[in-house]
């Protein structure tokens, strides 16, 4: 879909204000650097507000805080959010919908498929599995028996979810995770580990969004809980009876071992490890590469490794990074106690010298 809007009708439709001429031409969308003339772009966070002056874009959406620019603006609530609300006006979906169960799909014995429910080639629905009205499974995907689907869910190629899995509606799951795998139990007896064996399931709440190569093992005993609303990124590992609470925020490459709390609204940046048999508060933060070794209480921020408070592990990394300066500080008080202990040495010897001879 091709754009040519007046700022004044692109205001409109994203409830912003305009500073500047509101006869502008828009006619695309673009990132603050690669924006040209006729393009829109928009800046989230006040730290890149410099790039305004050398954009060349026709006009930027911003926050309610911004009060000019040499270019015109909207001024916006939440600036990503109207950026987004634009992409989709100038960029609607445009990705075919498959319609219908493939001839080449596989549907076991006693599943159950809702109204406008497609499968496409080479999927397996397991006997007695259950998918709602209007969800899509793509090429390749497997689907457990006894696994219920919600509706109106997406699920993309070559996800595997195995058996007794519950998934809620409107969630999507990219390609490569796979839901419902054993968690690691092992026993080790005389050196040698024996499985547990995992029996418990994997609930998915509604509005979840599951990035690509995700993995989110079933329980030992009971359920792994993914929580209404949640986010995960890629590359995300959950482990057996982890439960992620509501709208929370899990970052690429993070890691959460068996048996922890994780609550509502939490955000785990890319790369954080978390022990298991804890909890993390409703609202903390856990920031990249962050080692958690204790519970998290609610509303903290921590950092480091193991984790700390955000503000003592800034301090602490701080100190870290004049760790050579301070090294030859030591070195040089070293070498000049040395000197006046020499000096003192001499000196005492002098007067010991003296009062011998005297």
């Amino acid at each position: 879909m091709s754009l040519a809007k007046t700022l004044a009708e692109v205001a409109a439709y994203l409830g912003g204000e305009v500073i500047g001429d509101e006869n502008t031409l828009i006619t695309g969308v673009c990132g603050i650097r690669e924006a040209k003339e006729g393009d829109i772009t928009f800046v989230a966070n006040s730290k890149y507000l410099r790039l305004i002056q050398s954009t060349h874009a026709s006009a930027v959406i911003t926050g309610r805080d911004v009060k000019g620019a040499p270019r015109p603006l909207i001024r916006t609530d939440n600036p990503s959010l109207a950026f987004a609300k634009m992409l989709a006006w100038i960029s609607p979906a445009e990705a075919q919908r498959p319609a219908g169960i493939s001839p080449k799909a596989f549907v076991g014995r006693g599943a159950r498929l809702g109204k406008n429910v497609s499968v496409q080639a080479f999927a397996v629905v397991e006997d007695d599995a259950v998918i709602g009205d209007g969800s899509i499974i793509y090429a390749g995907c497997c689907i457990g028996h006894h696994t219920a689907i919600g509706s109106d869910c997406v699920v993309y190629s070559n996800v595997s979810i195995r058996e007794n899995v519950q998934i809620g509606n409107r969630v999507v799951i990219h390609s490569g995770t796979v839901i419902g795998s054993d968690g690691f139990g092992f026993a080790t007896i005389q050196g040698a580990h024996h499985k547990i064996p995992q029996i418990g399931t994997v609930v998915i709440e509604d509005d979840v969004e599951i990035g690509a190569n995700v993995t989110i093992d079933r329980a030992r005993f009971g359920k792994t809980v993914i929580g209404r609303g949640t986010k995960i990124d890629n590359l995300v590992q959950i482990a057996h009876n982890v439960e992620v609470g509501e709208n929370a925020i899990v970052v690429a490459q993070a890691g959460i071992s068996g048996s922890t709390r994780i609550g509502n609204n939490v955000i785990l940046a890319g790369q954080c490890g978390i022990v298991g048999h804890i909890s993390i508060g409703d609202n903390a933060v856990v920031a990249a590469q962050a080692g958690v070794s204790k519970s998290v209480p609610a509303n903290a921020q921590v950092w480091g490794y193991p984790a700390k408070p955000l503000n003592r592990a800034k301090r602490i990394n701080a100190c870290v990074q004049r760790l050579p300066e301070l090294v030859k500080t030591i070195e040089a008080l070293q070498k000049r106690i040395e000197e006046l202990e020499n000096a003192l040495g001499s000196a005492n010897s002098k007067n010991d010298s003296q009062r011998r001879g005297g």
